[in-house]
């Protein structure tokens, strides 16, 4: 790879527990996958001078600064949801470059399934805009905002359910591979289309798991990726946009934030979707991906239902994705960002076991927010 000014590495990553989680609160699975992966790094909590946390549950940059004892001199907090985590390697990529840190700590946990805590489909404060101008209509959220796309690209397209259970099947093959993965049996096409529907299109196994979880990462510029314990994975490229809050100011139910933050972040890194090798997209509900290779430009508009049948995206595939088993199969803590990264990172490195992808140079991860609402791309690569 060509010298880039920025010159930044991700240097250590870890996963929380997960599953469900007892015994512990969502502080203190920060802190442990917060030592685990400064550990990689060859770092310590006292060197940590940058501080990236989505805020959920009972933890924010400020809350965990607190906890970890650390006072950043340069934080972020976010409303990005799921995308929150590839715009903080974004942003911490550019506060190394800049000097304004060194040691940019992202991190993140929840206990939405242990603790009860995440309402779906609960009435809005009336006094917020979904409250005045949406809820009273029914639409339940965040399902129903993301079956309205899958209807939209099926009426537009011909987009056909089958193509949307090819999705969860991949991604349960991956998770067969996967030990920590939350579903690991079988799954097929049938299954997916014979389960309960949801909300139309949407059946119960086009939906992600309700689970605990979490991570962290850690991101530096090369002289301290010089020490780190493990091999560190160069930030070639990173991009996001958001285009609305209310699903009824989507300008297009087709094209998604994704459509920019791809553009920019394949931009930053000099390449195109023919040079990745594996990608890590996030799998809220099974219409999440495909509606990305089309934003990212790996199959063209409305080509996404046949672009992730046959096989493609599930081990022996062309472009292995999902690798970990995503959120619908592996874990789906509230916001899955951060574990997107630490799977494309071990991906990186050929720490993946049996769900090792043979090339794994090149990896991209692209995560969504909201009601689609968000969109970052990270493209990572072997130095």
């Amino acid at each position: 790879m060509r010298s880039r000014p920025w010159d930044v590495y991700v240097t250590g990553v870890a996963e929380t527990p997960l599953g469900e989680v007892t015994g512990q609160t969502e502080l203190s699975m920060v802190a442990l996958a917060a030592r685990e992966a400064l550990a990689e790094a060859g770092l310590g909590l006292k060197d940590v001078d940058g501080l990236f946390v989505n805020y959920l549950g009972e933890q924010g940059s400020v809350q965990v600064g607190e906890y970890l004892g650390i006072q950043p001199r340069y934080a972020d907090s976010t409303d990005l949801g799921g995308a929150a985590f590839a715009a903080f390697v974004h942003h911490a990529m550019l506060a190394v470059a800049a000097g304004r840190c060194e040691v940019a700590l992202v991190a993140y946990a929840s206990r939405q399934r242990s603790r009860r805590v995440r309402r779906l489909g609960e009435t809005p404060d009336p006094y917020t805009l979904i409250g005045q101008f949406q809820a009273p209509h029914g639409l339940p959220r965040p399902i129903g905002h993301y079956a309205l796309i899958a209807a939209r690209h099926m009426h537009v397209y011909g987009t056909r359910p089958e193509h949307l259970a090819e999705v969860a099947v991949a991604a349960r093959r991956w998770a067969r591979l996967n030990p920590k993965a939350w579903v690991r049996t079988p799954l097929s096409v049938d299954d997916v289309l014979t389960s309960r529907m949801i909300s139309t299109p949407l059946h119960r196994l086009d939906c992600c798991l309700v689970t605990d979880g979490g991570g962290a990462l850690v991101i530096t510029g090369r002289a301290v990726a010089s020490g780190a314990a493990k091999r560190p994975v160069r930030v070639l490229g990173a991009g996001e946009s958001h285009t609305h809050w209310q699903i009824s100011q989507m300008p297009d139910l087709t094209v998604s934030a994704g459509a920019v933050s791809g553009r920019e972040a394949f931009a930053m890194a000099g390449i195109g979707p023919d040079d990745v090798d594996f990608t890590e997209p996030y799998d809220s509900f099974t219409i999440t991906p495909l509606l990305a290779f089309e934003d990212l430009g790996f199959c063209g508009r409305g080509e996404g239902g046949e672009f992730v049948s046959g096989g493609r995206l599930g081990p022996g595939g062309e472009l292995p994705s999902m690798t970990s088993g995503g959120g619908l199969s592996y874990n789906h803590p509230g916001a899955l960002g951060v574990q997107l990264l630490v799977e494309a990172v071990r991906q990186i490195r050929g720490e993946a076991g049996e769900r090792q992808v043979p090339r794994h140079r090149v990896g991209l991860v692209h995560a969504v927010g909201g009601c689609y609402s968000a969109a970052s791309t990270v493209i990572l690569a072997q130095d």
